[in-house]
């Protein structure tokens, strides 16, 4: 096929253009890095079926928990520039949070998704999302369900505002404006990389609609005995949030809203060099994407792996996936970065998006084991 030829853009062109023709998707944009370099930047559909706005490489998507990997890049950025360590105890530079005997929680812990506090109060709401200060001050009164490191449970929502007050205590900055200042803006897609949309963007990205998703938040929700705990009725991330002006505008970083160039060209700066840009050392990458918890999932029962922020999957690789469909990984042995974003949010029938990732992924192999 040609790993970075023809032959595999026009696969997976064709690919998404049927899914778009068949309804199973509605806007979708998928692009790769290879040792530094795109291979691939496409896209299918429209990015506003109301309007017909075509959806172009340059429109951002909201793209759920995929928006971790941007977190999490933050962390390591600045780990990298010597402001954070990962052993870190939040309550040092965030005192408020040692309150129920949280003192001992560090950013190793919330980074492996075992600080023990991913729950939210039943009563949530997404007005309350809105208010960085109010969401911080909910968190740092929160009970934990275990102590640091000793449950992984997914902090499906909290992850956002544990990591992000800990940088803007340590920085001074909003995570959004670390986001957009050392990551975006050095790599040369400012506005693709966004935790809160500028208000005076938010007509330029593309809204998100849902096509089952909801359908198994209720079947979570009725079978998964702490799926609520940590993503209370009113601020499932799905649609009904995704597609609210206040809740896009504002910081909320265990979501993101993202180009596919612009995130596989992120996760392609920290395996290699993008153009005169490493976001982090080789040292720091293996440290990162080393396993460090494994095991059975406190939220939905599955046995996961993470590294520093990222999932690590069996097949070499390390990301972020989003509920709905959206994916952003990286293969440190291939020198390769996939990433894939849409806006109909889906789940069942397949997973096209990973299915791209492992068509990708295969093609690449196969090319270095031929080359």
């Amino acid at each position: 096929m040609g790993a970075d030829g023809d032959g595999l853009r026009a696969e997976v062109q064709k690919t998404i253009d049927e899914l778009v023709a068949s309804g199973r998707e509605s806007g979708v944009q998928v692009a790769a890095y290879l040792d530094g370099r795109a291979i691939l930047d496409v896209q299918a559909g429209v990015a506003d079926p109301a309007t017909g706005r075509p959806l172009t490489a340059e429109v951002p998507i909201w793209s759920v928990s995929t928006g971790k990997g941007l977190t999490s890049t933050v962390v390591h950025v600045l780990a990298e520039q010597g402001r954070l360590d990962y052993d870190l105890r939040l309550a040092e530079v965030w005192p408020e949070f040692a309150r129920r005997g949280k003192d001992r929680i560090t950013l190793r812990h919330v980074l492996t998704h075992t600080a023990g506090v991913p729950t939210l109060p039943a009563d949530i709401t997404p007005e309350d999302f809105t208010d960085w200060d109010r969401m911080c001050a909910i968190v740092a009164d929160a009970e934990p369900i275990a102590a640091p490191g000793e449950l992984t449970a997914y902090h499906a929502w909290t992850f956002g505002w544990l990591v992000g007050e800990v940088v803007r205590r340590v920085t001074g900055r909003r995570i959004s404006q670390v986001l957009a200042e050392e990551v975006a803006e050095p790599l040369g897609v400012p506005g693709e990389l966004l935790f809160g949309v500028p208000a005076d963007e938010l007509d330029r990205i593309a809204p998100v609609a849902d096509r089952n998703l909801s359908a198994l938040f209720d079947v979570a929700s009725a079978n998964l005995p702490n799926f609520d705990r940590v993503a209370p009725p009113a601020v499932r991330p799905g649609t009904e949030i995704g597609r609210r002006r206040d809740f896009l505008a504002a910081d909320v970083p265990a979501t993101g809203t993202m180009t596919a160039r612009a995130v596989a060209r992120m996760f392609a700066a920290l395996i290699g060099e993008v153009d005169g840009v490493r976001l982090i050392s080789p040292r720091r990458l293996q440290e990162v994407v080393r396993p460090a918890t494994s095991g059975p999932e406190w939220v939905f029962g599955q046995e996961v792996i993470w590294g520093l922020g990222y999932a690590v999957e069996p097949d070499g690789a390390f990301g972020a996936a989003g509920s709905g469909g959206s994916v952003a990984y990286a293969y440190p042995d291939l020198g390769l970065t996939v990433a894939a974003t849409k806006t109909l949010l889906s789940a069942g029938d397949g997973d096209p998006m990973e299915e791209l990732r492992v068509l990708i992924r295969d093609a690449v192999a196969a090319d270095r084991t031929t080359g």
